[in-house]
């Protein structure tokens, strides 16, 4: 199995040994304690969600602008943005690492998108690979690429405090409508070692005669979570799901210097526990016993090893989401 940290780094472990360990002490404390709080949180945010009156959408389609896996041409990369465009408007969703990467604004240049096409920008959670690069995660505020800037003022959408530069930054505290007919989720909560509690949201929408399609950044709260708010805000069945389920059990997409990151971070585990098959078998069978009838994948957090399993061993039409493609749900 692969190493998550080269063993280049070691000795600097070693040496750095005094410092560090007590900081991941407090640090695991800290986590310990989020993972009730997360928990506690989520419960009775999902008891107190009340049933939002979606519209029935004619038309539901989706252009992947970033991603990890391509169509020829297109820029990868460990981070996400989608184009939704439905019968009522139009919502970007997410802006993986922004101006800090080329993918977004070369793939947005070989599609022809610009804001000036989306009634409204939504952001899963304040974290690089989803609201525009680390500058924008220490600055707290949304950055899109310039070159897709559009006219100044429009909604963004965003589950906790932040800017967003040449938006209207407006907090989701609880399930909403946003833009375009898509609904949010609102946040939910999940403790991750080093960002700490992490409010995420999802989209959800439905579409006429098919039901739910439900729409990820990372899926940090887990999927089980927020499809069991999903179905607090209708009854219709769960047609679709969408998105990062955040699986680098094998190797990790996002890498730096050795260090293989989405292995480390963003796990829902202490560094020095590994996801497993064992945890990816849980969430197919809760898939499969929730029955969509299509599976979107991300391979922005999630290795082939998991991906292959997801496709594999799900009993649903099942696609890798590939940045330039555009799918009709």
């Amino acid at each position: 199995m692969a190493y998550r940290i080269s063993p280049a780094w070691w000795p600097v472990i070693a040496l750095t040994s005094p410092i560090l360990f007590p900081m991941l002490i407090r640090k695991n404390s800290r986590f310990k304690k989020n993972i009730q709080v997360s928990q506690k949180v989520n419960k009775e945010r999902i008891k107190k969600a009340k049933p939002l009156v979606l519209p029935q959408l004619e038309h539901f389609e989706l252009t992947v602008l970033v991603e990890q896996k391509t169509e020829h041409g297109f820029m990868g990369a460990p981070g996400v943005s989608y184009f939704i465009k439905t019968d009522l408007g139009a919502l970007l969703f997410d802006v993986g690492f922004g101006p800090e990467m080329l993918a977004l604004a070369h793939n947005a240049r070989k599609i022809g998108f610009t804001m000036a096409q989306a009634d409204a920008l939504a952001i899963s959670h304040l974290h690089p690979d989803h609201m525009g690069g680390l500058q924008a995660v220490r600055k707290r505020q949304v950055t899109v690429p310039k070159e897709i800037a559009g006219p100044q003022g429009r909604p963004c959408f965003v589950p906790a405090d932040a800017s967003a530069e040449g938006f209207q930054a407006e907090v989701v505290e609880g399930p909403r409508m946003l833009a375009a007919g898509v609904a949010s989720t609102g946040p939910l909560a999940r403790s991750l070692f080093f960002f700490g509690l992490t409010e995420e949201q999802a989209i959800v929408a439905r579409i006429k005669g098919k039901g739910l399609v439900v729409f990820t950044g990372c899926g940090h709260p887990t999927i089980e979570t927020i499809l069991q708010m999903a179905r607090r805000l209708s009854d219709e069945p769960i047609y679709a799901v969408g998105g990062g389920l955040h699986f680098p059990i094998t190797d990790s997409p996002l890498r730096q210097r050795g260090i293989r990151i989405q292995m480390i971070v963003g796990t829902g585990k202490p560094p020095w526990r590994r996801l497993t098959d064992a945890d990816l078998s849980r969430t197919i069978d809760s898939l499969n016993a929730v029955a969509p009838q299509r599976v979107f994948l991300s391979a922005h957090d999630t290795c082939d090893h998991a991906i292959d399993r997801f496709k594999n061993e799900l009993t649903c039409e099942t696609d890798v989401l590939r940045a330039g493609a555009t799918y009709q749900l």
